[in-house]
């Protein structure tokens, strides 16, 4: 019934009965690895579409002949679209299958990466090819909440439960990796603004190859016997019935507004890291830098915080002290950014940023999951996903209307727009710090679904 050299996992200490130890072992399979591999290669080709144009943003404004606000508009097309799609997306994934949303996913990434590289070589007059390279944007906008909602979904379906929260990790960290390596393809590739259409066929070309491996490698939304007691007894609630009872928990929304205000704040960093540090002199170069060190640091903590969390499901510990040093972090960022020629300082303060503050994503949706069960997992991560899209874009229009330009800055970098963000950074710094000072205080919640399996394992 399995694939050859399927493994057994056995990982509960004690068996109380011949019955019951029916329920301790359950099988799983190999090919729940190529799954993973698929989803985070699909993340990550979906986010390096996302920040494509944000470290290289003067660059793209002469390159499109635009400004840097519309330049800004191609990165926050994709919170505006992921906000009414999502709703859809959880219905979706908890409804018609993780393989059917993971290929739908795949096909619009393509096409989206694949318009915007056409777009260059037709030559097409200014005046169209901003609105072209607008509609790529809006189709890898379509593609993003079907890919970065599955993690908990795959997580859940296909691996035991201590293998979860990493499985978890690995696919929600593929995301930052995008970004990461849009942070540093970008600029290495667009030196000059001529230099546009080569990157975007750059970003293309995998695209076209995660697709091909997506329709034709992942043959079925779930193994066919079930890796863990919750997934054997799951009987998710209804899609409206899990809204209603999501609205009803306490624990939950406090999650969702407060974790939501983090994810927009990353938001932010990554989007407007650029236009904040050439300000002071710094180069596109060391402004990549600072974008890469901040996830490379994000995915060493999400590595560790996982692989600790999977063996000792202390989800709520985790999340609130990695939150308060996030919130320290961002405000030392908010004062640092602001120096002149402080390249260690701004370097080490983005690495401590990144550390603390997107190692916590995968816990929070594994926390996001245990505080709200049995509501499916698409539709629990999925309305944070969405708390944290809304909250970007409110962020982000807010930063930039606090900007005002300076008359005089002789060490900047940027391009004819100089801008002061002294005051949108304290603003994004004291959001951060209301909104993590509320999680600490407010969020409480049992492991629903640690218990259920307790429940299931043991009739107790």
């Amino acid at each position: 019934m399995g694939d050859v050299g399927d493994t057994v996992s056995s990982n509960v200490p004690r068996i109380p009965n011949t019955e019951l130890s029916k329920l301790l072992v359950f099988r799983v399979y190999k090919r729940r690895w190529f799954v993973l591999l698929v989803l985070c290669l699909l993340n990550c080709s979906n986010a390096t579409l996302w920040l494509t144009f944000a470290p290289v943003a003067d660059q793209s404004a002469q390159y499109l002949k635009v400004t840097l606000e519309e330049i800004n508009w191609l990165s926050l097309v994709y919170m505006v679209v992921a906000i009414p799609l999502s709703f859809g997306t959880t219905w979706m994934l908890d409804t018609l299958g993780l393989r059917i949303t993971l290929v739908l996913g795949s096909w619009l990434n393509m096409f989206g990466a694949v318009v915007r590289a056409c777009g260059m070589p037709l030559r097409l007059n200014h005046t169209v090819l901003y609105p072209v390279v607008m509609l790529g944007q809006t189709l890898g906008a379509l593609a993003q909440p079907l890919i970065i909602f599955t993690p908990t979904k795959l997580a859940a379906l296909w691996f035991p439960d201590h293998q979860r929260a990493t499985a978890n990790m690995i696919a929600s960290m593929s995301n930052p990796l995008g970004i990461l390596l849009a942070n540093i393809i970008s600029p290495m590739i667009a030196e000059t603004s001529a230099q546009i259409p080569t990157l975007l066929i750059a970003y293309a070309i995998p695209a076209c190859i995660i697709c091909f491996l997506a329709t034709v490698g992942i043959r079925s939304s779930a193994p066919p016997t079930p890796p863990s007691a919750s997934a054997e007894t799951s009987s998710s609630e209804p899609f409206i019935e899990g809204l209603k009872l999501l609205l009803k928990n306490k624990a939950y929304l406090v999650l969702l507004l407060c974790f939501g205000s983090g994810m927009a704040v990353f938001t932010c960093f990554s989007t407007l890291l650029e236009q904040i540090l050439c300000v002071q002199g710094y180069s596109n170069d060391f402004a990549g830098m600072c974008g890469a060190l901040f996830i490379v640091f994000g995915i060493v903590g999400a590595g560790a915080l996982g692989l600790y969390v999977d063996k000792t499901k202390k989800f709520i510990e985790v999340t609130k002290i990695n939150m308060s040093f996030t919130a320290l972090s961002c405000i030392a960022f908010s004062v640092v950014s602001l120096m002149r020629q402080q390249k260690t300082a701004v370097a080490a303060v983005c690495s401590l940023f990144g550390f603390f503050g997107f190692s916590i994503y995968p816990v929070a949706m594994e926390l996001s999951v245990e505080s709200s069960y049995p509501v499916g997992e698409a539709t629990s991560a999925g309305l944070i996903f969405v708390s944290g899209q809304v909250q970007s874009v409110l962020y982000i229009i807010l930063l930039q209307a606090l900007t005002k330009p300076l008359a005089d800055s002789p060490l900047s970098t940027c391009g004819n727009t100089v801008l002061s963000w002294r005051v949108p950074l304290l603003v994004m710094a004291g959001l951060c710090s209301l909104f993590t000072c509320c999680f600490v205080i407010f969020f409480h919640t049992r492991y629903r679904r640690l218990e259920a399996e307790e429940q299931a394992t043991y009739g107790t």
